[in-house]
């Protein structure tokens, strides 16, 4: 279904000295550097997997999606989706696929979603009776209301991200590439993003590509998952294996009832990421988090207390620190 080989992409990069002197300079003879954004990964992905994609900010995984996507050239490689070369962008190939950016939004800010999927049927040339049931359907996947009316403005950001869903699977596509689509969301929504990508996969048998900062996203979602940091394929394989490796420590946050005047009496349980007023966060050893997490709580007035998976950015540094990959 997607095949990638030897795909990279450079950027050049003009480079500028600080200073007036620099912008002199810059003006008159423009230093350049190129920035490989990807870097020769290869990888396929069968019909109707969902495949995780991790990496840190800036390792690489939404120039990939846009190359897969054929937004972007790639500057070497080759790339196969669905059979066809993304970058031709045939009619066919764009009713096949699907990209939903957590950061972008394709519906009208000041138009009710309903009026944006009028114009996203008649663009896939889907007739009004059939988009009235894809959207019933996929509505109830949903479970979307009366929102379907309401200006989007006026919609939570959970609201909004499951009407950029409807509008991205409108037209049934067998690929979907997800790139943050549970970004900023809260718990309650993320859950209910994460089970309609499981049904929609379940029913549909769509191939998905998901990138995310969230591990639980990940972990609900996905057996396999790609690793990529600073351009370069890291890891492609079972999710069970990767996190075998990534974590030996849990993020640990905690409101106390009263201000902290001093972090001594926290470094015996972790390591003090941050104190701020009554909210301490702390990095405990894997091993030791039953043990450190009793300690805490008998220690100290505690008003909220959650252990959580460290963010990707940290799991990774982790695995480079332990030199695991470089």
């Amino acid at each position: 279904m997607i095949e990638v080989q030897d795909l990279s992409k450079t950027y050049r990069v003009a480079q500028k000295r600080p200073g007036f002197k620099g912008t002199i300079s810059h003006f008159f003879k423009r230093q350049t550097v190129d920035v490989n954004a990807v870097n020769q990964i290869n990888f396929s992905i069968n019909p109707g997997e969902i495949v995780g994609f991790l990496g840190a900010n800036g390792a690489g995984k939404t120039t990939t999606l846009k190359m897969l996507c054929g937004l972007i050239h790639p500057s070497s490689g080759q790339i196969r989706v669905a059979g066809y070369v993304p970058q031709k962008l045939q009619t066919s190939f764009l009713k096949k696929i699907s990209l939903v950016l957590g950061q972008k939004q394709q519906l009208i800010w000041d138009l009710p979603a309903m009026d944006s999927l009028r114009v996203n049927a008649a663009i896939y040339g889907i007739p009004n009776f059939e988009m009235n049931k894809r959207i019933k359907d996929l509505g109830e996947m949903l479970h979307i209301g009366n929102e379907l009316k309401r200006p989007m403005r006026k919609l939570s950001l959970g609201q909004r991200m499951k009407m950029e869903l409807l509008a991205a699977l409108l037209h049934y596509p067998k690929i979907l590439f997800l790139d943050e689509p549970t970004l900023g969301l809260d718990i309650n929504s993320q859950v209910r993003v994460r089970k309609f990508l499981a049904e929609y996969n379940k029913q549909t048998g769509a191939t998905i590509l998901l990138t995310s900062h969230y591990m639980a996203d990940i972990k609900a979602l996905c057996k396999r998952v790609i690793l990529i940091n600073k351009g370069k394929l890291l890891h492609d394989g079972p999710l069970k294996n990767l996190i075998s490796q990534l974590s030996s420590s849990r993020s640990v946050h905690l409101e106390l009832n009263q201000e902290v005047t001093s972090i001594n009496s926290f470094q015996k349980y972790g390591l003090v990421e941050s104190i701020q007023g009554r909210l301490v966060k702390l990095i405990v050893s894997k091993k030791d988090l039953t043990k450190n997490v009793a300690g805490i709580l008998a220690d100290f007035d505690v008003n909220d207390l959650e252990v959580s998976e460290l963010p990707i950015e940290q799991l990774i540094g982790e695995l480079i620190d332990r030199g695991y990959i470089s």
